[in-house]
């Protein structure tokens, strides 16, 4: 990751001081501030000093402000984090009691249309693009209801908007993820012993159908978490949310190799991060896992 976004960000056409001082910087003034950089040595020692940096735990200096990249990604990624976490915990909650009354409901053959405009609503959320939602959230709550504010972070108020956009498609997605998985369970052998002895329903499905169905569910979770938190970028900016989103889109309006390199490097290390954590999690709840057998 770290050699391919460097590779990238240099192959990008313009000259990212020109673009930091201005049109009206001197030709001096660019050739200081790009020696000061390290910017006019060839591009392997540029990566060379990179990653030397790396190790040291330092990000580099941005073009754009100046400033270290490590301390405005350690300010700016706390509010990106919260708005994923809590997008994933929305998506979570959403997610399982939906696509398992679905199931049951398709499968019982009693609730026909209902399944049918529950798989229609789903399959709609899941197309909408999050932009497209974040707007349409706005016109009906913020201005035609005036019940939220339209942007702004630090009150409980203001996550609320951002957090549904972001979590309204995963949510459907993985509601699809568990009523697919809900059906196989239900036609299982052992789902058939449990009705046989008449057991209540809801024992049924709680004992043996939802421990089931969560190995499934934590796999496709933590894609969706990792997913959520580079997502944010864009739902940031519709909200003026004071996360990565903003800090993100100037480097790279702005050419600013150093915070590209950093805020892709923090994605990815979060998105092992999470897959790390999933795995783990998978071996202590499911020892038959392919994980926990290698």
């Amino acid at each position: 990751m770290v050699v391919a976004t460097f590779l990238i960000v240099h192959l990008v056409p313009g000259d990212p001081v020109r673009a930091a001082l201005g049109p009206s910087a001197t030709p001096e003034l660019v050739a200081a501030t790009r020696a000061e950089l390290g910017l006019d040595q060839p591009v392997l020692q540029q990566f060379t000093d990179y990653v030397a940096g790396l190790l040291r735990g330092d990000f580099g200096v941005s073009i754009r402000t100046q400033r270290p990249v490590g301390e405005t990604i350690a300010q700016r990624f706390p509010s990106t984090l919260t708005l994923a976490v809590l997008a994933f915990v929305v998506t979570v909650i959403g997610a399982l009691p939906i696509g398992v009354a679905a199931a049951i409901s398709a499968r019982s053959g009693r609730h026909g249309v209902v399944d049918g405009v529950v798989s229609s609503v789903l399959g709609v959320l899941i197309a909408i693009p999050s932009f497209l939602l974040a707007v349409g959230l706005i016109a009906v709550f913020s201005v035609s209801l005036g019940l939220l504010p339209v942007a702004g972070w630090g009150q409980p108020q203001h996550l609320v908007l951002p957090v549904v956009t972001l979590a309204l498609g995963p949510m459907a997605y993985l509601a699809r993820i568990v009523q697919v998985e809900m059906f196989t369970v239900l036609d299982s052998t052992y789902m058939t012993t449990a009705r046989s002895k008449r057991l209540p329903a809801r024992l049924v499905y709680r004992r043996h159908a939802l421990p089931n169905i969560v190995t499934a569910s934590l796999t496709v979770g933590g894609l969706i978490l990792s997913g959520l938190t580079a997502a944010t970028v864009l739902v940031e900016m519709v909200f003026a949310i004071p996360g990565l989103g903003e800090v993100t889109v100037a480097a790279v309006s702005g050419k600013d190799y150093p915070m590209i390199q950093g805020v892709v490097l923090v994605y990815a290390l979060t998105v092992l991060g999470v897959n790390l954590v999933v795995d783990l999690i998978l071996i202590t709840v499911d020892p038959r896992s392919s994980i926990a057998e290698g």
